[in-house]
């Protein structure tokens, strides 16, 4: 078990990396427009709302990049790989196309759908304008990494998002505020997010050529049906699966605004804390996912299982362990946000309660990877769909409105569907169905 754990490890650390140095940027993007106004950080939000569910269609066709170029990895065909990397680099640069024309056409009536304001419609439009026209860029970065992450490769991504984010704090800095120039405002913090993608897409592209994993010849870029077939229908359910999460979030958020500020604010903390779980959580599917796929490609079934039964594990230690931490520090850590006690109270409690539904979101999160490995992108999206809508969104206005509990009560719904799903989850995976040919 622990050389299964320490293989995991090797390729989670440099995902987990990327995905903090990520969460981190955003922080410091929302510090500056801060700086700007409260309108300009409402109309990014707003824009960045919306970019989110992007984000869920072009991360599962990433993740299912990941899947055939893993699976391709472990049977030793290289150039199936180079195959499947130039597929999915054109099926991408397609969807990511069509999001942009959609995006610049009917920018505005997607930031009114939003619910954006005539306060921030202007300065939101322009925004949501600039950064997502270029949609191509951000589709392109989640596949391109995760042509390097089924190659069992997270350290490049990683290097090249260190750099991209880099570049985006100082360009934002500077385009932001000006240096011996007018500064920008909020067109400049597009500009700067827009800029950092571009380059890291290129450094990307330069490197999967240096590796070999795509070569500039005719017969490497021809479609291949079967694999655009294989891309699509993993695809779309993996896709399905993340916008019902999404527009879930999405309908139980209102809920939790219509109770108040200070249940909001806490409830958003609380999230902010719990970021960190997470996104060490998302960093071991990752590799857990890269890991079966290539031990499927070479069809040693007891690697499977050992790699399955260790990500589950390994998830259940860490994230929980660090949930525990979270909770016994909150009461001190809390007061550096805010200095309302009620505030400061529910903040303690519903990490309280997450600490003692973590192990079942850790399996949801590692056995969600497992499968979709495995080529089953169905069963994860069915088991989601009904936890989010049947359990979590009926559970948060039940317990949280209807019988009043609250924030407390929007939490335990939150980990009743984990244990839901988990269970479900769990039962799927020991019956060996999910393993399919991709």
């Amino acid at each position: 078990m622990l050389s299964s754990w320490k293989a995991i490890l090797v390729l989670a650390v440099p995902a987990i990396v990327e995905n903090f140095l990520q969460s981190m940027v955003g922080f410091v993007d929302t510090l500056f427009l801060s700086q700007l106004g409260l309108h300009e950080v409402a109309a990014v939000g707003i824009a960045n709302t919306m970019l989110q569910i992007y984000f869920a269609v072009f991360l599962a066709m990433a993740a299912c990049s990941t899947i055939l170029v893993s699976r391709s990895c472990g049977e030793g065909n290289r150039e199936q790989v180079m195959r499947i990397c130039s597929n999915a680099i054109l099926l991408t640069g397609l969807i990511g196309c069509l999001f942009g024309v959609v995006s610049f056409c009917f920018a505005e009536q997607i930031l009114q759908l939003m619910g954006a304001g005539p306060e921030v419609m202007d300065s939101g439009t322009t925004y949501f304008r600039i950064v997502a026209t270029p949609s191509l860029f951000i589709a392109m970065m989640y596949t391109l990494g995760a042509l390097f992450r089924g190659t069992g490769d997270t350290r490049t991504p990683m290097k090249v998002g260190l750099l991209m984010n880099v570049v985006h704090i100082l360009l934002d800095y500077v385009l932001m505020f000006g240096l011996f120039f007018h500064g920008f405002g909020i067109v400049g913090a597009a500009v700067a997010t827009v800029c950092a993608r571009v380059i890291g897409v290129l450094l990307l592209l330069w490197y999967l050529h240096k590796r070999s994993l795509v070569a500039w010849k005719a017969k490497v870029w021809k479609v291949n049906r079967d694999i655009l077939r294989s891309l699509i229908r993993l695809g779309f359910p993996a896709a399905l699966e993340r916008l019902f999460m999404r527009f879930g979030q999405v309908i139980y958020f209102g809920m939790i605004i219509r109770m108040g500020v200070e249940i909001y604010s806490a409830h958003t903390l609380a999230g902010n804390f719990t970021l960190f779980s997470t996104i060490i959580g998302g960093g071991i599917a990752t590799a857990t996912s890269a890991l079966i796929g290539q031990q499927l490609g070479a069809r040693d079934m007891q690697s499977v299982k050992l790699y399955s039964k260790a990500s589950v594990s390994l998830q259940m230690l860490i994230m929980t362990f660090i949930l525990f931490l979270l909770f016994a520090s909150a009461p001190l850590t809390a007061r550096l946000f805010t200095d309302n006690h009620a505030v400061i109270l529910l903040i303690v409690t519903v990490l309280g309660i997450d600490t003692l539904t973590q192990p079942a979101t850790a399996v949801v999160t590692s056995l969600t990877s497992v499968l979709q490995a495995g080529g089953d992108t169905k069963y994860p999206m069915y088991v989601t769909a009904a936890g989010i809508w049947l359990i979590r969104t009926a559970g948060v206005y039940l317990l949280g409105v209807y019988f009043g509990l609250g924030l407390m009560g929007v939490w335990i719904a939150i980990g009743l569907d984990n244990y839901v799903r988990a269970i479900l989850l769990w039962r799927r995976y020991r019956t060996f169905q999910w393993i399919r040919s991709v």
